[in-house]
């Protein structure tokens, strides 16, 4: 084989991971600079043929993801990137195997490192009653961050999903919502009364003084959320607008988007939700990812167990 040959054949599997897996384009994004990071791993020892890569290879490149240390001699990759890097090296071998490209898969017996489960750090009831109360004021900028901690909250979606959002996918009347997740596989979510209410109160109101900006643009026209200049808001300006809202109440570093969705689904389990209801609120592929919002604390687990158990309690 050629020495681009391995450049081919990554370009392959990545038209194939955008077409036939329909990855979103943060994922796709995520696969490439993986894999070229092993490619670049795989020159450096002189292997160019995806025909004659060995197990040894890829046994090779996760001791050497492990290796990496920064100036401190601490880790620079944690064990979750590291995984992430092997499941992208995976992937492409058995693309590779798969289509007849090459005879074998190199990385069949390759596992990733162990990555330890963290419990999601969702937020109490009282602190999101908190946040929600922080923004303050009825200008457009107001209306537009009230309405997103709502919708973040109120729906558990990523903030992926609520920076592409489009008028079309809302139906405040029935109050549901169409989201266009992972995949681009789509779901349907409902609304609860007080994200309906803060997003009535932004579409009427403050989404118009801010659409009437003069650098707003025409492709931004059916945009939910948008900036101060009247086009779709960013990932990073979400990410602002919650971690500002959190330091208004002393939340801090504890606050993220992500940590909205986390308590979405942890209080929708505490107060009774079925699980699988909640794995297609959140668009989960695998239950066993929406699994581990069921951990409770000890002391909630003791108030369930001695509401629920005819001798939990001894005779007074």
């Amino acid at each position: 084989m050629p020495d681009d040959e391995l450049a081919r054949l990554l370009a392959e599997h990545e038209d194939w991971l955008s077409v036939e897996r329909g990855l979103a384009a943060n994922s796709l994004a995520a696969y490439r600079r993986d894999l070229r990071r092993y490619a670049a791993f795989l020159r450096s020892r002189g292997e160019h043929d995806p025909g004659r890569i060995g197990e040894d290879a890829v046994h090779g490149y996760v001791r050497h993801l492990e290796s990496l240390v920064n100036e401190d001699g601490r880790r620079l990759l944690a064990p979750a990137s590291v995984a992430r890097a092997v499941v992208a090296v995976r992937s492409f071998h058995r693309f590779c195997a798969r289509e007849g490209l090459v005879d074998t898969d190199p990385s069949e017996d390759v596992g990733a490192p162990r990555v330890p489960q963290g419990i999601p750090k969702a937020l109490d009831e009282a602190d999101v009653e908190q946040l929600l109360t922080a923004v303050t004021g009825n200008e457009p900028l107001a209306q537009r961050d009230r309405a997103l901690l709502e919708l973040l909250y109120g729906t558990g979606i990523r903030i992926s999903e609520a920076v592409g959002l489009d008028l079309s996918e809302l139906d405040l009347e029935d109050g549901m919502v169409r989201v266009v997740g992972k995949g681009n596989k789509e779901r349907v979510v409902p609304l609860g009364r007080e994200a309906q209410r803060a997003l009535v109160s932004y579409l009427g109101d403050g989404r118009l003084a801010l659409r009437r900006s003069r650098a707003s643009r025409p492709r931004d026209a059916d945009a939910v959320m948008l900036n101060a200049r009247g086009g779709r808001i960013s990932r990073q300006a979400c990410w602002q607008i919650v971690r500002r809202a959190g330091e208004r109440v002393a939340l801090g570093e504890r606050l993220s988007p992500h940590v909205l969705r986390h308590s979405c689904a942890t209080h929708m389990l505490d107060h009774g939700a079925d699980l699988r209801v909640v794995q297609e609120l959140l668009g989960h592929a695998s239950i066993s990812t929406t699994q581990v919002y069921t951990k409770v604390t000890p002391s909630r687990l003791r108030a369930v167990y001695e509401a629920a158990h005819p001798r939990a309690r001894m005779a007074r």
